[in-house]
C-alpha cells in the first residue's frame, strides 16, 4: 500500500492556517539532555493528541525516575536520581538510540526490547551502539531481542556515527555526563533528521 498515487490536475490551492506539531523523534534527545544534566523544557510538542509512537519516550523518562512536567504545548523534563528500567521499543524503534544515551546514566541494569528492528536502519543501529557506546565505556550485551546495559558514569572518548544521525545525536547526549568528553567523527549526518541539533544542544548546555 502507498506505493502509487494519482494526482488529478487542473485543480487550485485553497488556502488555510495549519499548525504542524513538533517532532517527538528528534525532541526526545533534549528531553533525555534535561534528564541527565539539569533541566530542558522543549515547546511546540503535544503528548495529549499526538499521534508519533514516540511521545513513548515520556513513559521511559517516568519509568526511569526522572523529573517530567507536560504543560499545554510543550515538555519539561529536569535531572533526578534515575534507575535502571524496562522499556519495550519494539513500536518505537527510533528511541532505541536516545534510550541507550540515558540509562547509562541510570543506576542498575536495564532492558530495552525490540532490538531486531535496528537492523535495517541507516546503520545495523543495535550493533553500532554496542560499539560505540562500549568504546565510552558501557557495558553493553545484546541477546536475540534485548539490550541489557549496566548503568555507570562513561569516561568518554572518540565516537564514529555510522553515518547515522542517531548514533550521532545519542553520542552526543551521552557526552554531557562522561568523564572526558566525547568526540563525534561525522557527526553531520544529524543534518538527515535535526540540521540544528548541535545548535541547540550547545544553547542548551551553556544557559545551564
Amino acid at each position: 500500500s502507498f506505493e502509487y498515487f494519482r494526482i488529478k490536475g487542473n485543480q487550485k490551492y485553497k488556502t488555510i492556517n495549519y499548525s504542524v506539531e513538533g517532532d517527538w523523534s528528534g525532541a526526545s534527545f533534549l528531553l533525555i539532555a534535561g534528564a541527565v544534566g539539569g533541566c530542558v523544557r522543549v515547546n511546540n510538542l503535544d503528548h495529549h493528541s499526538s499521534l508519533q509512537a514516540d511521545k513513548r519516550i515520556i513513559d521511559a523518562l517516568r519509568l526511569c525516575g526522572a523529573g517530567v512536567k507536560i504543560g499545554y504545548d510543550n515538555v519539561e523534563v529536569y535531572k533526578n536520581d534515575l534507575e535502571g528500567f524496562a522499556f519495550d521499543a519494539e513500536d518505537c524503534p527510533d528511541l532505541f538510540a536516545p534510550l541507550v544515551a540515558l540509562i547509562c546514566c541510570c543506576k542498575g541494569k536495564s532492558v530495552i526490547s525490540g532490538v531486531e528492528r535496528l537492523k535495517h536502519k541507516e546503520s545495523d543501529r543495535g550493533l553500532a551502539l554496542q560499539s560505540e557506546f562500549t568504546k565510552l565505556g558501557a557495558k553493553i550485551k545484546i541477546s536475540g531481542n534485548k539490550m541489557e546495559i549496566d548503568g555507570k558514569i562513561l569516561k568518554g572518548g572518540e565516537v564514529n556515527s555510522h553515518n547515522d544521525h542517531r548514533i550521532a545525536m545519542a553520542c552526543a547526549i551521552a557526552g554531557i555526563g562522561s568523564k572526558q568528553g566525547i568526540k563525534i567523527n561525522d557527526a553531520s549526518c544529524v543534518s538527515k533528521s535535526y540540521p540544528g541539533f548541535f545548535v541547540d544542544l550547545d544553547s542548551i548546555i551553556k544557559a545551564d
